[in-house]
């Protein structure tokens, strides 16, 4: 693991203590994504919303692993519960994103009323560090409890919007901290290794209150409890281009 990996993931360590179930924030560690968000990082003891586009939001598996990374952190210190709308979260998988699966607790909920009354009550639960949700659309007046359930203990409350079939089309409308839209980017490789590299995300922060919108391609890095930005969105310097030789 490289240094700056190590003093990234030990900023997000700090950050995530530090909060100890008083509203603070988890930085990313770079100032490109930091810079953005109000006190130079995501805002603890809010709710935040991230979502896909297209068949994604049906699925909810991208914006899904980008949100356990980020959580992973909080994690370290109690317990995260998970709201589904359809039992298919498989918990090994989160081990590989840096989540601890022992720290998870799931509640599958039969409808988007139950949905969002057993996210409310988890992040207003001793105990509870985080909680995120499934959910097609939340109102503002869903929103307004989810905000007041967080700022009780200082817990981090994700909203994944999934859009079951047959669901109405999310409005836009939303009292959200940060709305986040995520995309699967193409992973990379390390030099003379084979295979994928690490998971990687298009993210785009749509609004933040206090802070201002970005895009960046991120990825998990080597510690197992971090993400990095690779390039903001529009960079096309991703990786070194391979070298090529001309035909006379």
């Amino acid at each position: 693991m490289s240094h700056q990996a190590r003093l990234l993931a030990l900023r997000r360590r700090i950050a995530a203590l530090e909060a100890g179930g008083k509203a603070g924030v988890l930085p990313f560690g770079d100032p490109r994504v930091d810079a953005c968000l109000p006190g130079g990082g995501l805002p603890l003891g809010s709710w935040h919303e991230a979502g896909g586009e297209g068949m994604e939001l049906e699925t909810a598996a991208v914006a899904a692993a980008f949100v356990a990374a980020l959580a992973a952190p909080l994690a370290e210190r109690g317990a995260v519960v998970w709201v589904m709308r359809r039992q298919d979260l498989y918990a090994p998988g989160l081990a590989g994103l840096g989540f601890p699966a022992e720290r998870l607790i799931q509640v599958c909920a039969r409808d988007e009323a139950e949905a969002l009354g057993a996210l409310e009550d988890a992040l207003g639960a001793e105990g509870v560090v985080a909680a995120i949700g499934e959910v097609e659309s939340p109102g503002l007046l869903a929103g307004r409890r989810l905000q007041l359930a967080c700022e009780r203990h200082g817990a981090a409350g994700f909203i994944i919007r999934r859009r079951l079939f047959g669901g109405r089309t999310d409005d836009g409308a939303s009292s959200a901290a940060t709305r986040w839209t995520i995309a699967a980017a193409p992973s990379a490789p390390e030099a003379g290794e084979p295979g994928l590299g690490a998971p990687r995300w298009r993210v785009e922060l749509e609004r933040c209150r206090g802070g201002r919108p970005g895009a960046w391609i991120m990825e998990k890095s080597d510690d197992a409890s971090s993400l990095r930005v690779v390039a903001e969105l529009g960079d096309r310097h991703l990786d070194p281009a391979p070298s090529r030789r001309l035909a006379g």
